[in-house]
């Protein structure tokens, strides 16, 4: 019996191991890679900013990495630096999450009702892909008639940019269902709603987090586009950015854009994570790959 418990306790031990070994291996496999291209990147940065550019042409076009860090990054001032550009930030941030808030809401509900017949998917359909290839520059005057030039008129360039993927993707994902299980909802004389609650939703979520992740970021590109151009109240960062450029306030207008991608990156990592967390026990899509 002792024999067999020291087996039992070897091999649970040698498998604990082997799932250490394999995590500290997936860590690796996935930093490794970004920061490899982050270095080379830096390196070409330098390379066309030093070896291709002039001293005056490399002041106004394309400053090395440390004249960001060390005359913008580093600089915490009211007026200048880092800290005006999170306040921005902070501005556009919250314009983009009020936006995909609203998209998101929109978006499932308009696909949830597409998915109830055919007729009304063809009928809803054709005015979701209008709205995608709406040119937003064009529409900028009439928005500014209906809305003026505060926050409801970028939350709306927001909402513009980000809903599609949440339509269609949610609308895929509904569509998804097998018919086995259909049949089995049928023969079971389930409603309607119990069928889309517990058959269609659950299984539209990957394509729904796919959905989020990609309106995430266009929700991100909509509060900036909206700063540009609907300029009362607070400033957000696409206002700083355009204000910098005339200014010829270069090492700042970079680093503002790099506080924007950065932020549409948490959001598409949160997202990321959120669906990790909501179907790792039980969709391949969110099981560990490496």
């Amino acid at each position: 019996m002792s024999e067999a418990t020291d087996g039992i306790t070897s091999a649970v031990a040698a498998v604990e191991a082997n799932q250490r070994r394999r995590s500290g291996e997936a860590w690796w496999k996935v930093f490794l890679p970004p920061v490899v291209m982050f270095g080379a990147v830096i390196g070409v940065w330098y390379f066309v900013s030093y070896v291709m550019m002039d001293e005056r042409r490399r002041g106004i076009a394309l400053p090395p990495p440390h004249e960001i860090v060390d005359k913008a990054l580093l600089v915490w001032h009211p007026k200048k630096g880092i800290r005006p550009i999170l306040e921005a930030m902070l501005t556009t941030g919250r314009v983009a999450l009020i936006g995909l808030l609203i998209a998101v809401v929109l978006g499932m509900t308009t696909a949830i009702v597409m998915n109830l017949s055919k007729s009304l998917e063809r009928a809803i359909f054709p005015y979701a892909v209008v709205i995608q290839t709406l040119p937003i520059l064009a529409l900028v005057p009439i928005i500014q008639l209906w809305f003026g030039f505060a926050l409801t008129s970028r939350v709306l360039v927001c909402v513009l940019i980000a809903i599609f993927p949440i339509i269609t993707n949610t609308l895929f994902g509904l569509q998804s269902a097998d018919r086995m299980h259909h049949d089995l909802f049928t023969l079971n004389r389930t409603s309607r709603f119990t069928r889309l609650w517990k058959m269609e939703l659950p299984g539209a979520m990957p394509a729904i987090f796919t959905g989020l992740r990609i309106a995430a970021g266009g929700s991100v590109i909509g509060a900036i586009v909206g700063d540009f151009f609907f300029r009362k109240g607070e400033i957000g960062i696409g206002r700083l950015i355009d204000n910098y450029s005339k200014d010829l306030r270069v090492e700042e207008a970079f680093l503002a854009a790099g506080v924007s991608s950065l932020f549409g990156i948490i959001i598409f990592v949160f997202f990321g994570w959120l669906s990790n967390r909501a179907l790792r026990n039980w969709h391949d899509s969110a099981r560990g790959r490496t």
